[in-house]
């Protein structure tokens, strides 16, 4: 019997809490995209600050364009 040609997505995954806030992010190979809570980060960020802090990981890491970033977020509020 010959096996199936399984190609395996490589995904990386994390979680971050503080008091009653929780962030679960994953990162996957791709394009650059930051997609918090099904909106992209433009949409969901007004202040360019904050979306500077989201991009310094990626920067600093050399990994900008490489991989999407999806995140859900529950409570903290926007600057949480």
């Amino acid at each position: 019997m010959a096996k199936a040609n399984v190609k395996k997505k490589i995904q990386f995954w994390g979680t971050g809490r503080r008091k009653k806030a929780i962030a679960r992010v994953r990162l996957i190979p791709g394009e650059g995209n930051i997609t918090i809570n099904k909106r992209s980060i433009d949409d969901y960020f007004g202040y360019e600050t904050l979306k500077m802090q989201v991009r310094q990981p990626l920067t600093l890491t050399d990994t900008t364009g490489r991989l999407d970033v999806i995140v859900n977020v529950k409570g903290g509020g926007y600057t949480g």
